[in-house]
């Protein structure tokens, strides 16, 4: 019997993702000393088994000092090595597609904020030689860089922050603007030489929230040669089952503004958010949808969900290499040109 038009766009779209480089860009994995959400270590083989090449490691960024960092990172450093057998820390593209041959998980860790590197321009390098080569300007609220997208008034890139991008941009180190202010993301996307990136936030044309990023970011993220990436959180979907389809009309939305060679994936999974979700709770001037005594809590797209995703995209007349570049040929490409 032959398999239906259906099933066959099924299978092409799984042999797709298990064919094309796949690269999560954002993961907070489980620090020590905090409550669990269910990122431990053992759940990258999850990703790697949902066909996932590539996952950016979230290690520290506004709530850690530059020493709590380094030793984040160190002990990360020794996570790494205890899988080497099956996952590969990738300081270059050429060791991402190495990882892919060799069929290992590449992970690329990545700060969420600045004030770790305690204004102190040298670290930026000194992190990025222990393989940090992202870092967001700041989380949520204000920080000596600029300004945060929880903020009632975003004043902006301030001179360090403009100081601090330009020596990211000599070192190699890529800046990501979710999370960050809107005027300071504009600020900093004006001086960009390099491409930066908007790594997990989603369409203010799909669904409102202060996470989410306008047409004007999203283009001038583009004019950067830099790319948006799509983000699995309930809060930024506004679809509380994080359904694929509400995935595609995010991603489909970015896509028809600036071209599929600026769109990628951040699912930004967190496997037990209900921690996460009291947390948040305790801290309204960071999150300020917990506010709202009916915030039903974050929930999260899982990986299992890409063939799904691909296969819409297929449905909608997406051009396989359109797909390609989405799910990790666009982040590859713009590291090539960010990373030294």
């Amino acid at each position: 019997m032959q398999a239906t038009s259906s099933e066959a766009m099924a299978g092409r779209a799984q042999a797709l993702v298990e064919d094309a480089l796949v690269w999560d860009n954002v993961w907070p994995v489980d620090l020590p000393g905090n409550e669990s959400v269910g990122n431990t270590w053992d759940r990258l083989d999850r990703f790697a088994a949902a066909g996932v090449n590539v996952v950016g490691l979230t290690l520290a960024g506004d709530n850690q000092n530059a020493g709590e960092a380094l030793r984040l990172v160190g002990w990360a450093r020794a996570h790494m090595r205890e899988r080497a057998d099956r996952a590969v820390l990738a300081h270059s593209v050429d060791e991402v597609l190495a990882a892919q041959r060799e069929g290992k998980l590449a992970v690329v860790f990545q700060f969420e904020g600045t004030r770790c590197f305690e204004r102190d321009l040298n670290l930026i390098d000194a992190f990025y030689a222990l393989g940090v080569r992202q870092t967001l300007l700041a989380f949520n609220n204000a920080n000596c860089a600029g300004g945060g997208c929880a903020e009632e008034a975003d004043q902006g890139l301030s001179a360090y922050g403009r100081r601090f991008i330009r020596e990211a941009e000599r070192v190699g180190m890529l800046i990501d603007l979710s999370h960050v202010g809107r005027k300071t993301t504009l600020d900093a996307m004006e001086m960009a030489t390099r491409p930066m990136v908007i790594s997990h936030s989603n369409a203010q044309g799909v669904h409102r929230s202060f996470r989410n990023v306008d047409e004007e970011q999203v283009r001038a993220c583009a004019r950067t040669g830099g790319l948006v990436g799509l983000s699995g959180s309930s809060e930024y979907l506004g679809d509380i089952n994080c359904s694929t389809a509400t995935l595609f009309r995010h991603l489909d939305h970015h896509v028809q503004m600036v071209g599929a060679e600026h769109v990628g994936i951040g699912l930004d999974v967190v496997f037990d958010p209900e921690p996460l979700s009291r947390w948040a709770r305790g801290r309204p001037e960071e999150w300020p949808m917990v506010r709202d005594p009916q915030w039903p809590g974050f929930r999260y797209a899982a990986p299992e969900q890409l063939p799904e995703l691909v296969q819409m995209m297929l449905d909608h007349g997406y051009p396989e290499a359109a797909v390609r570049d989405i799910l990790g040929g666009n982040y590859l490409r713009v590291c090539r040109q960010v990373w030294t």
